[in-house]
């Protein structure tokens, strides 16, 4: 006798899916991936980004399922991770648009600001880029995992499971994402001029 999932309760699959039954994750999927979608289109406006948003919000959900409280919905629940995966989305958009737009820094004494200490904010400023452009130039396996324990704060096992690999191999990449980005930083041609 097989268990019918489309009239089990968010609990009840929740518990399956700890309990690794894949069929619980795919009827949490089927349940919820067109809501989650359209709060993310919503959100960011462009359908092929919230496709995307859309998948990572699910990896992200199913690897913390472990973090999930049963005693609220998992309707929810997973609505949060997406709103929070938008917000990461948003501010990476900010990020590269400034960027783009960015004066260049010889000119910037020309523009007044309204920061207590423009010429702080224009050395934090020059860091920022320096470091965002020596981790361009890592590769995307290095970069990954870089940005997920260093930025995202996530763990070496939440790394790992996030992007299907071992938690041995997490450690290498992070240790080689650091050692060949303190050697981008360390060239004379990304040091800031002083």
């Amino acid at each position: 006798m097989s268990l019918d999932l489309s009239q089990c309760s968010d609990r009840d699959l929740v518990a399956l899916a700890r309990a690794s039954q894949q069929l619980a994750y795919r009827e949490l999927l089927r349940r919820y991936k067109a809501p989650v979608f359209r709060l993310i289109r919503s959100n960011i406006g462009d359908p092929d980004e919230a496709m995307d948003l859309t998948q990572e919000t699910f990896v992200a959900g199913f690897a913390a399922l472990g973090r999930y409280d049963p005693d609220r919905p998992f309707r929810i629940w997973i609505a949060r991770i997406a709103l929070n995966k938008c917000r990461d989305w948003a501010r990476r958009r900010t990020v590269r648009s400034f960027f783009a737009r960015a004066l260049p820094l010889e000119s910037a004494h020309d523009v007044a600001g309204d920061g207590p200490a423009p010429d702080a904010e224009a050395a934090d400023r020059a860091e920022l880029a320096r470091v965002r452009a020596a981790m361009s130039r890592l590769a995307p396996n290095l970069r990954e995992v870089l940005v997920l324990r260093g930025v995202e704060e996530l763990t070496q096992a939440e790394t790992a499971e996030l992007l299907q690999i071992s938690e041995k191999t997490v450690e290498t990449r992070l240790y080689r994402a650091r050692t060949k980005l303190k050697t981008f930083l360390d060239e004379p041609s990304t040091r800031a001029a002083g």
